[in-house]
């Protein structure tokens, strides 16, 4: 906690932070409108003015003690577009992450549906025993109407499925104990797995399990806990710090021996690799190391193929399939790897469909007030999906995958689950 100069009262560290990102911004705003261009949200609801308007633009004029934005802030999705546009690099999204904390923190109340939604893992870890029970009533279309008016969730927000069996469970029971496994000894890379593929999408990890022990690696599960992104995104970031030390603490052994970390979601990825450091200021030595180990695992095969160490017998799959790019994704700033990657296949045509966001950012899409906001951003990529393939899409994120399944019907699949199909693992 630091004093401020100013009104001489406490001024937490996240407030001093968003307080000098402004400041140092302050010049490159004035004259410039590029993220509001481009911001999906304020180009399909007048509820949220822009992200420089309720970001720089608002908290230039107020010293730390005051609010620090206006209620507007909280319809900001968290998509990350603005930052990426900025001309100058100013960390827009970023900023306005920081605000919506302090925006909470000056309210002194988050509501129970949003701390619901930011516990993921928690979820799955009450609901994956009973899983057979917990989607029957998930969807009962009575039950979901319920929580809709008692909890605040949309009644036709696309919630994913659990599974009874968790990747963990699978890892360490079915697969290790096959007569089949036989680990490499020279070569390993640490897997982040995640809340979504331990509790709701197996088959992911099974997939990605696959193509790299194909390539050669023996595949290292540490400890972890959720990557805390759906805390960081709505405003609690104390436990979402508290998730990103116990991840960095576990992880970081394995960085210093020279592993790399690879993820198959590209928000869990993100947030080793950048939000811990730049959103909850957990900058270490520590932190900084499992950033620079840490890859999105397309990106890690890709490399791979580079450096001509990937296997390429694929098997031909005669298909066209639209590829969703994530926002998360492409704040990764690795261009788009996993098309690289599927176009390697013969008989793939992989169509990228040419729209910004599919709305559901992360947890933003689940909320009642922001479910048809999050429909309108999403359109264009729908519309696109339906008209190139309708029955299949691929998808890196998780949330993303949901959102355009529960639109448009197509299955949905992670780009490493398309190689291991090629590679005749699955």
């Amino acid at each position: 906690m630091t004093t401020n100069t100013v009104t001489d009262t406490p001024v937490d560290d996240v407030t001093l932070s968003l307080w000098h990102q402004v400041q140092n911004s302050a010049d490159y705003c004035v004259k410039c409108n590029i993220c509001t261009s481009f911001c999906p949200v304020s180009n399909v609801t007048d509820l949220f003015p822009g992200p420089k308007y309720v970001g720089p633009q608002a908290q230039r004029f107020r010293n730390p003690k005051e609010l620090s934005v206006d209620d507007s802030l909280d319809y900001c999705s968290g998509c990350g577009i603005c930052s990426m546009v900025c001309p100058h690099d100013v960390k827009v999204m970023e900023m306005n992450a920081k605000g919506r904390y302090k925006l909470y923190q000056d309210k002194k109340d988050i509501p129970i549906r949003n701390r619901m939604l930011g516990r993921s893992e928690l979820l799955g870890q009450l609901s994956s025993p009973v899983a057979p029970i917990a989607n029957f009533f998930l969807n009962n279309p009575l039950v979901r109407i319920l929580v809709e008016k008692i909890v605040g969730v949309h009644r036709k927000a696309p919630l994913p499925g659990f599974s009874f069996e968790t990747f963990r469970g699978w890892f360490n029971g079915v697969h290790k104990k096959s007569p089949n496994y036989k680990p490499s000894t020279d070569k390993r890379v640490v897997y982040y797995h995640g809340c979504s593929t331990n509790y709701y999408e197996p088959h992911v990890g099974k997939a990605a399990v696959a193509v790299l022990e194909h390539n050669g690696y023996e595949v290292v599960i540490p400890e972890q806990v959720c990557c805390g992104l759906p805390m960081l995104s709505n405003a609690e970031f104390d436990a979402a710090r508290k998730n990103a030390c116990t991840n960095v603490e576990s992880l970081v052994k394995y960085a210093r021996a020279g592993y790399k970390i690879v993820g198959t979601s590209t928000s869990c990825t993100l947030s080793l690799k950048s939000d811990y450091l730049h959103i909850l200021d957990y900058n270490t030595e520590e932190s900084r190391l499992v950033s620079q180990q840490t890859y999105d695992i397309c990106e890690f095969l890709l490399d791979l193929y580079d450096a001509g160490e990937l296997k390429t017998d694929f098997n031909p799959v005669n298909i066209t399939v639209p590829y969703h790019s994530p926002c998360q994704l492409k704040a990764h700033n690795m261009g788009l790897p996993a098309i690289d990657l599927m176009e390697l296949i013969p008989g793939v045509n992989i169509n990228h469909v040419q729209a910004e966001c599919c709305g559901i950012a992360g947890t933003y899409g689940y909320k009642k007030e922001k479910y048809q906001i999050g429909m309108d951003v999403g359109k264009p990529v729908f519309d696109q999906v339906k008209q190139i393939n309708g029955s299949l899409a691929v998808c890196d994120s998780e949330t993303c995958r949901w959102q355009i399944k529960g639109a448009t019907g197509a299955k949905m699949i992670h780009p490493v689950e398309l190689m291991a199909k090629a590679y005749g693992l699955i």
